[in-house]
């Protein structure tokens, strides 16, 4: 069943790379990640639970802040399709910024919680048995790289709107401090949620 969930969780992860809809692909990442929190329960260890516990927590600030940066970006081109929301680092480079960061905390890269849970569940996993690093260390780069054509699709390349586009409002740049901020407190004190 562990090998089940590892192996749903990659083929979710390809999925993402085939997405051209945006919150279509911020889905599938979400049930890929939920395939790692499944493995981690069916062990049944301290660490693998508690990694379990911290990825679910991550992931929900992570998916949210995601889904509003998507919302953002819809609000100014009327459209979900990555290719068309291309050159978002001309005109607003601070929405740049958040995509960047939020994009860095859902391939778990450090000080967020994401990388501890999944640290933790990558430890759990190799304990019980060192074969399965091969299935979550694909997920892991199949992770990075939808996450990355999603970064380089919507914000990166020639802008093809030609529309006024409105500035961030400070609501979103709220909005975006309250979902990244636990995430990187969390992770100076992870005990609070493990």
């Amino acid at each position: 069943f562990i090998v089940l969930a590892l192996w749903g969780a990659t083929l979710a992860n390809l999925t993402c790379l085939q997405q051209t809809d945006l919150k279509s692909l911020i889905a599938y990442s979400s049930i890929s990640h939920m395939g790692l929190v499944i493995a981690a329960i069916v062990i049944q260890t301290q660490w693998s639970l508690s990694g379990a516990m911290a990825l679910m927590i991550a992931h929900g600030f992570t998916s949210s802040a995601l889904f509003c940066l998507a919302n953002t970006t819809y609000e100014r081109t009327k459209t979900r399709i990555m290719i068309l929301t291309r050159g978002f680092h001309n005109i607003l480079p601070m929405i740049t910024t958040w995509w960047l960061l939020t994009n860095l905390m859902n391939i778990a890269t450090p000080p967020s919680i994401n990388f501890t849970g999944e640290l933790l569940i990558a430890s759990s996993l190799f304990n019980w048995c060192p074969t399965t690093m091969i299935i979550f260390g694909l997920s892991m780069l199949i992770t990075a790289s939808y996450s990355l054509h999603m970064f380089l699709s919507t914000q990166m390349g020639t802008s093809l709107l030609n529309t006024y586009t409105t500035p961030t409002h400070s609501r979103e740049h709220l909005l975006m401090t309250l979902h990244t901020l636990p995430l990187i407190l969390i992770s100076l004190k992870p005990e609070l949620v493990i």
